[in-house]
């Protein structure tokens, strides 16, 4: 996994950079060349070698970095010392190096910096980089080294304001104060006092107050590089600038992304520089609007333009076409639209012979891909992440010079173009997340220089063999996953290559469990997920090379048999998932530094005791759905990283152990289906970050904690279903505005609804933001290291009488289940507020009164459950806008006068009423009195008769059907494709449509016989 990130980390900075410049010569280049014993020729000074050491005292230095400095005799030729460069001709220290220097993880000085270095006086080179001087700020001292050329503070932690100071430092070519992201400068006007700067690195400190840092900048001749990135830029004050001072600057490089720069129009003295200097410029990650403007064409000496993650428009100007110096194009991330054959059209000119990398991924480009081979220079091409929709020419299978193709997340059709000649330079080939189909292409074998390939996520189809892949010695990226693809090796099959990244996920590997696999050695990635293996796991499969595997993902396959002692396996902060197969026995010995662990879905059995070994870097554990049992190990304290943990569906038994509390960056806990007893621990109370909580079906005991409500207002599920909790339901669950399940069903509850559920946001908002509960965090990788991740979970609900489990719509489920309680008292009016709510259960309770008026406001409830209760008077007319209702059960209770007309409410079977003896009307048989029958005039009568022959006639319902049809599919199905909030609300509705349009006819006959028999 190691290389692989640090492979992809490498191709990544150079293809995907967000600041892509042109490597210019430091000043500081040279210093340190001849360093060494041989290149001392004098004794250094010893009034400088006791500055160094008075240096030495005002620091922290935790990791020894300046052992070598000392007063011992062997220690006295301060030349010699780390970091350390005198003069060979005078003997005096001119250069002073204690950045963090390379191979050392993390080891930087602390504390603060002594004026004793300005007995230093012949001091040209300092460099304190990558230290921790948190909390100081940089000493105005420092202004007094009057001799420093080179002067780099940057992320080093200091704090405040930059001395004015640092203006006295005439002979300064290279300041970098960058990366304290604590430092501010109100003004630079003392800038323009160092004639001789040629590089200056302010990113990433606060220049929100220094309006005049470009007038400042400008009287600086001599200057070459300016990078003020993140800076947070004033807003105002960016478009005057000196007279003539434009034709003066010499700029080459300048970098001002991050800043929340709007316009581009704001920046006009950008295209005024000199025409035949400015070489690089980046505009990245800003807010920049509208199309991109023509002006850039007029910079003709530009190499790289970096103008990705912004917000512009169109295409590209034709302009464009002149730059005939332009090596790297960014326009990543934007809202780019135009179709891509009419950019390219734009790009043509002077730029072709000289593009080598063109960045167009993420926008919305559409059209079909174009013809490149007039690009004869391009190296890199990434057009992932658009929508492009055509079949991929063949001339991209033939381009002489394309290294880097990136096709991926696309809409292409087709299949791969043929390959052909061996000769094409392809290195990366990524074109996962289209629609391709067809069968792989033999002619892949002829990409020779080929390292990474990535077509998973398509629809490809057939056979890969050998010949596919005999040629490809250099591959160590080879993803094929969720495609239909059959590999089918020969028994003595070795590969040529061997993998880093090795995914193979929902291909078809057969059976026996693939031998090829022992060729490769060099794994940190392997995924045979839903490959239909149904072997035990050989022997060998388990001895692999220590420190390489990191990421192993077997599940989904009926795999058997025990696991052994993995304790001493695989790489660093391992992910391992062996979930929904067939291994048993008892749950082995996984290694100390595991990061993630799924084994649900299997029939393992016994303790978990081995969780108490980990060394805290377990970021995720499931083991939901197994034979697991006992009490709880008390040593979550161990784990305090983890983010998930789901023990569903287990034997677990005893009290919930006190030290879970303890998991403060916990985001999902399930406990669901075991045989917990107790109270739920209050020191969950602690555990601010969860997101859902599932402990239904146990034995807990007690009142539900006032603290829920209190604490953990992050929560979207709640569900403490089927356990023997009593009291009230505290008022303090109100506060829960994120809450979008609450289950608090089958329990014995008591006392009445609380009347503030309209502090449920999230459920009085119709619409969901999105359709799948996403939890992010990170997942440990040492002290220092950390990988972001993103987690789908899922919650159970009860759903039409039976218990579903909702994962991939989860964010579109608003719930509330209070039935089977001892609830009293009325149904609150403000539920009604809640009108994204899906479903509404509070049957089986002691609620009296009346269905509150307004009921017909919750329009996309699906489900609603009012059943044996004490509810009493008419069932409101609103409740018959309930358009998309499902399931309806209002039986048992005690409510009186005529059912509603809608279609929907006499669709439902009269069990849905029954228990209710003053009810009357449709669909119960007991008619209303004003539904009794009257005499019709003759007239009527015979108009009737016509109308139910009519009725008979079988032409009508085929018409009727035809038109049902038409209309519903085209009025409703496909604005709900399009509208996906409303999806959940519709799929019930659509369960139901047919009845109901056979019900309604069935009325209409009904009442037409009725009024021809009176």
């Amino acid at each position: 996994m190691k290389l692989f990130v640090r492979k992809a980390m490498f191709r990544l900075s150079n293809l995907l950079t967000v600041l892509v410049f042109l490597c210019l010569k430091s000043p500081a280049d040279g210093y340190f060349a001849e360093e060494g014993a041989g290149s001392v020729k004098m004794r250094c000074m010893e009034k400088e070698r006791e500055a160094l050491l008075s240096f030495k005292k005002g620091v922290v230095d935790d990791y020894g970095l300046l052992s070598s400095w000392g007063s011992e005799k062997d220690k006295e030729e301060c030349c010699k010392w780390r970091g350390v460069k005198c003069s060979n001709q005078t003997g005096h220290v001119i250069a002073l190096d204690l950045r963090r220097v390379g191979g050392i993880a993390y080891q930087p000085l602390r504390g603060k910096l002594t004026p004793a270095l300005l007995e230093l006086k012949h001091l040209s080179y300092l460099n304190l980089q990558d230290n921790e001087f948190f909390g100081t700020q940089i000493p105005a001292f420092i202004g007094s080294l009057s001799d420093l050329e080179y002067l780099n503070l940057a992320a080093a932690g200091f704090v405040g304001e930059a001395p004015v100071q640092l203006g006295n430092l005439s002979k300064l070519r290279t300041l970098d104060i960058s990366r304290n992201y604590a430092l501010s400068l109100s003004s630079l006007t003392w800038i323009t006092h160092l004639s001789s700067l040629r590089h200056l690195y302010l990113s990433h400190v606060n220049l929100s107050s220094a309006t005049d840092w470009l007038q400042a900048v400008a009287k600086l001749p001599t200057l070459l590089e300016l990078h003020l990135a993140g800076c947070s830029l004033p807003g105002h004050g960016h478009g005057a600038l000196p007279s003539n001072s434009s034709s003066k600057w010499s700029l080459s490089v300048i970098d001002l992304s991050g800043n929340s720069l709007k316009h581009t129009s704001r920046y006009s003295w950008l295209f005024n520089l000199s025409s035949r200097s400015l070489s690089d410029v980046d505009l990245s990650q800003n807010e920049l609007q509208g199309t991109i403007t023509n002006a850039f064409g007029n910079l003709i000496s530009l190499t790289h333009l970096n103008l990705s993650l912004n917000h512009l428009e169109g295409g590209v100007p034709s302009s464009f076409g002149n730059l005939s110096n332009l090596q790297l194009l960014d326009l990543s991330f934007n809202s780019l639209n135009a179709d891509l054959d009419y950019l390219f059209l734009n790009l043509s000119g002077r730029l072709e012979k000289r593009l080598e990398t063109l960045i167009l991924a993420g926008n919305k480009l559409g059209g079909s891909l174009p013809d490149v081979k007039t690009f004869s220079s391009l190296h890199n091409l990434l057009l992932n992440g658009n929508l492009l929709s055509n079949s991929i020419p063949k001339s991209f299978g033939q381009h002489p010079s394309i290294e880097v193709l990136n096709l991926s997340g696309n809409q292409l059709v087709g299949s791969l173009p043929d390959f052909n000649p061996s000769t094409i330079p392809l290195r990366e080939l990524y074109v996962h997340h289209n629609h391709l189909n067809g069968t792989l292409t033999k002619t892949i074998n002829n990409l020779a220089k080929l390292e990474v390939l990535d077509l998973s996520f398509n629809s490809l189809q057939g056979v890969v063999s050998d010949p596919h892949l005999h040629n490809l010695s250099l591959l160590w990226h080879l993803d094929l996953s969720y495609n239909s693809l059959v590999i089918n090796m020969s028994a003595d099959w070795v590969p040529p290559f061997q993998l880093d990244v090795f995914r193979l996920a929902n291909c078809k590997l057969g059976s026996p469990f693939p031998r090829w696999i022992h060729t490769q050695t060099h794994l940190s990635e392997l995924d045979i997920s839903g490959a239909g293996i149904s072997d035990s796991v050989p022997a060998w499969f388990w001895d692999v090379p220590a420190g390489t595997v990191e990421f192993l993902n077997l599940s989904s396959n009926q795999m058997h048999g025990f696991l052994p002692d993995l304790s001493s396996k695989f790489g660093e902060y391992p992910q391992l998932d062996f979930s929904s197969n067939n291994f048993s026995g008892p749950i082995p010995q996984f290694p100390p530094n595991l990061t993630s662990l799924n084994l649900s879905k299997n029939k393992f059995w016994g303790s978990i005791s081995f969780v108490c070994n980990n060394s805290g870097s377990l970021s995720d554990l499931d083991l939901s759905n197994n034979h697991l049992s006992g009490k709880l190990p008390d040593c979550w304290v161990n784990v305090a990283q983890l983010a998930i943990l789901n023990l569903a569906n287990n034997n677990f038994s005893g009290n919930i152990p006190n030290s879970i509390g303890s998991l403060y960056q916990i985001q999902a806990l399930h406990l669901r289906n075991n045989k917990f007893i107790g109270e739920l621990p209050g020191s969950l109370n602690q555990c601010t970050e969860l997101r859902i909580i599932d402990v239904g079906k146990n034995r807990l005991s007690g009142r539900i904690p006032e603290w829920i409500g209190e604490n953990l207002l992050n929560l979207i599920v709640l569900s403490l279903r089927s356990n023997e909790l009593n009291g009230r339901i505290p008022l303090q669950l109100c506060h829960l505005s994120l809450i979008q399940i609450l289950d608090l069903s089958v329990n014995k509850i008591s006392g009445s609804i609380p009347t503030c559920l309209k502090n449920f946001t999230a459920m009085s908002n119709e619409t969901s933001s999105v359709k799948t509960v996403t939890l992010s965090y990170y997942n440990a990788k040492g002290s220092q290291s950390f990988e972001d991740v993103s987690y789908a979970d899922s919650a159970l609900l009860v759903w039409k009488g039976m218990e579903y489990e909702y994962s991939n719509i989860l964010g579109l489920v608003k719930s509330i289940d209070l039935s089977s309680n001892r609830l009293s008292g009325e149904i609150p009016e403000d539920i009604t507020s809640l009108v994204g709510l899906i479903a509404l259960n509070l049957s089986r309770n002691q609620l009296t009164g009346r269905i509150p008026v307004k009921i017909g406001k919750l329009r996309l409830l699906n489900f609603l459950d009012l059943s044996r209760n004490k509810l009493f008077g008419r069932i409101p007319q609103s409740l018959s806008e309930l358009t998309y209702i499902g399931v309806l059960d209002l039986s048992n209770n005690n409510f009186s006068g005529k059912i509603p007309l809608s279609t929907q409410l006499q669709s439902f079977n009269p069990s849905s009423y029954t228990g209710n003896v003053g009810l009357c009307g449709l669909p119960l048989p007991k008619l209303c009195p004003e539904d009794q029958k009257h005499p019709l005039p003759a007239a009527e009568k015979d108009e009737i008769q016509d109308g139910e022959g009519l009725l008979r006639q079988p032409g009508l319902y085929a018409s009727a059907a035809v038109g049902f049809v038409v209309g519903f599919w085209g009025l409703i199905i496909w604005p709900i494709l399009l509208k996906t909030t409303w999806t959940l609300a519709y799929l019930s509705f659509l369960d139901r449509t047919g009845q109901r349009f056979g019900v309604t006819i069935a009325l209409v006959m009904a009442k037409l016989k009725s009024l021809l028999q009176g």
